[in-house]
């Protein structure tokens, strides 16, 4: 695969990353949304319930997860790929809501715009992005972060080329609340890089 040299800016050294046109670091967010033709091949997660993962990454998600079950944690595939439409019906059904609760239409649509990407937008739509929670633990809030399970991916991912996508000190840069359950395949070595760094994935393909 060819690389591209860039400066490291931590400690002056050059390194490689994967080429910036690789399906593996895709971008996808509000400021860079999914072409409207794009298609994806996808393949069954093994224990993901019938949900369906990139089918060049899925091998590398399925050794995660069997490894993170033989270490005695039980992961569970909460949310993997989904459709455009799917995406559509999620904002949809917050936005409603919110304006159930006595927001407007617009404050609605920009409040759920920080917690469900718009469709179009969402790293579901790519097929690339997977929610992973503890069984034990089935919540999707900022103590999904202090199960065992959470701990182990975190530790762990960058091996299997993951990475965690919406950090807590990132809001800013990924206009995303944290989700430490939302893990993002980057590849190996842009995984690594990028745990290594501290950086999200719009700042890693900014350098």
């Amino acid at each position: 695969m060819d690389k591209d040299k860039e400066k490291d800016t931590t400690t002056g050294s050059a390194f490689s990353i994967v080429d910036k046109s690789s399906w593996e670091l895709t971008l996808v967010n509000s400021e860079h949304e999914l072409p409207e033709d794009f298609t994806v091949e996808t393949a069954k997660i093994e224990g993901g319930s019938g949900k369906e993962f990139d089918k060049r990454a899925v091998e590398k998600l399925n050794q995660m997860l069997a490894e993170a079950a033989s270490k005695g944690l039980n992961v569970v595939v909460c949310s993997a790929y989904r459709t455009v439409e799917y995406q559509e019906g999620l904002f949809e059904d917050q936005v409603k809501k919110y304006m159930a609760a006595g927001m407007s239409e617009a404050d609605a649509r920009a409040k759920t715009a920080t917690e469900i990407a718009v469709p179009g937008t969402s790293e579901h739509n790519l097929g690339l992005a997977v929610d992973l929670v503890a069984n034990s633990y089935q919540k999707l809030d900022e103590a999904q972060a202090d199960t065992a399970e959470n701990k182990w991916l975190l530790a762990n991912c960058a091996r299997y080329g993951f990475v965690v996508r919406y950090p807590k000190d990132k809001q800013e840069i990924t206009k995303i609340i944290s989700e430490p359950w939302h893990f993002r395949y980057v590849g190996e070595l842009a995984a690594q890089q990028m745990t290594e760094k501290g950086l999200c994935l719009e700042e890693y393909l900014a350098q």
